[in-house]
């Protein structure tokens, strides 16, 4: 539920709702509304009267959130939530760039595509350790060598990194190389890892499951948030459909969706959506121009010899063409992006 607390409240009545709150066994959120202070509360229905807590001094009034993800509700927490990667800021106004390989595969291969990223004023550097594959027979990843070639190139061009987690026991070995964890689409629903994820400190790309509806995606999220782990990053990759021609079907949709519903930032993942590196340039542009915070896309410099994934991998040339193309209209979308926050906002308390 949601308290929204009167404009003259004293000091002392504000501070007893919230010891009344949490003697019941009810956890506190606090933040501000558009026009007013607001109180967010998670607990037992059974143990917190809506209509008691509507009778304290200083309540103005008292609203029930329908939806089942609680924590990741607009209504709860109404402002945009701004994840901020060593000066990276996903879900800000400016969308973010972040590119790299399927997979890393040899240390020349990362250093060569950090540097041109670098080049091209990149945002993020992305690239697979440890990869889940639908085939036994396939690249699994270069495994534990690989995440030192990662992180020294990162570091070395300023980049904060993104690195797929497959299990709990990759958290430790990973954490102190990766800035941002990535749960797969094949992990979204599993809730161990995800309430692992959600105890660390680290921001959690979640990826949307292949089938995954709106609510289980946010319901994905809800288990990372419920753990105390506010930052959450929802990543749009494509879901299955009848659709043959791509590798996956782009759910562009679920962007204003989410945009509207929730104050989670959310990218897109062209690359896993379409499978195809000729058509990745027009997706990721309509994706940006929903509403998308950024964009995530698979770069090799040689896709033809790519371990994993080359057909869905821009060359450098590709890649810059992309850039290219969203420079023409990054004005445009960024004064759309205002307007939206500015109408989202208006809409909430």
């Amino acid at each position: 539920m949601i308290i929204v607390i009167k404009d003259n409240i004293r000091t002392d009545d504000y501070e007893r709702i919230k010891k009344y709150i949490s003697e019941r066994g009810g956890r506190v959120h606090e933040s501000e509304g558009i026009e007013k202070r607001i109180i967010g509360v998670i607990g037992e229905e059974r143990h917190l009267d809506r209509t008691a807590i509507a009778a304290l001094p200083g309540v103005e009034k008292v609203i029930p959130i329908v939806e089942p993800y609680k924590l990741a509700s607009r209504k709860f927490h109404p402002k945009n939530t701004i994840v901020n990667v060593k000066g990276v800021k996903i879900g800000g106004i400016d969308p973010v760039v972040i590119a790299g390989p399927c997979s890393v595969e040899s240390e020349k291969q990362i250093w060569e595509i950090a540097e041109e990223l670098s080049k091209k004023k990149a945002h993020i550097l992305r690239g697979g350790i440890f990869k889940p594959r639908s085939s036994p027979y396939t690249f699994q990843g270069i495994g534990e060598p690989g995440i030192m070639w990662l992180a020294e190139s990162a570091r070395h061009y300023n980049l904060p990194v993104v690195s797929e987690v497959m299990e709990i026991s990759d958290i430790d070995v990973l954490y102190d190389h990766i800035d941002i964890f990535q749960v797969g689409a094949r992990n979204m629903q599993n809730f161990k890892l995800l309430k692992a994820l959600g105890k660390t400190d680290k921001p959690i790309l979640l990826k949307r499951g292949i089938s995954a509806t709106f609510s289980e995606f946010l319901m994905s999220a809800e288990y990372i948030l419920a753990e105390g782990n506010e930052k959450v990053i929802l990543c749009e990759r494509g879901i299955r459909t009848f659709v043959e021609f791509t590798r996956n079907t782009f759910d562009v949709n679920i962007i204003p969706v989410v945009k509207k519903s929730t104050h989670l930032p959310i990218i897109i993942d062209p690359s896993h959506a379409t499978g195809r590196s000729d058509i990745i340039t027009p997706i990721t542009l309509a994706g940006l121009a929903a509403g998308a915070d950024g964009f995530m896309v698979e770069v090799h410099p040689r896709p033809f010899e790519a371990f994993s994934d080359g057909n869905q991998s821009l060359n450098f040339e590709q890649f810059t063409q992309l850039l290219d193309d969203w420079n023409v209209l990054k004005d445009a979308v960024i004064t759309l992006r205002k307007k939206t926050n500015e109408e989202v906002l208006t809409a909430c308390i």
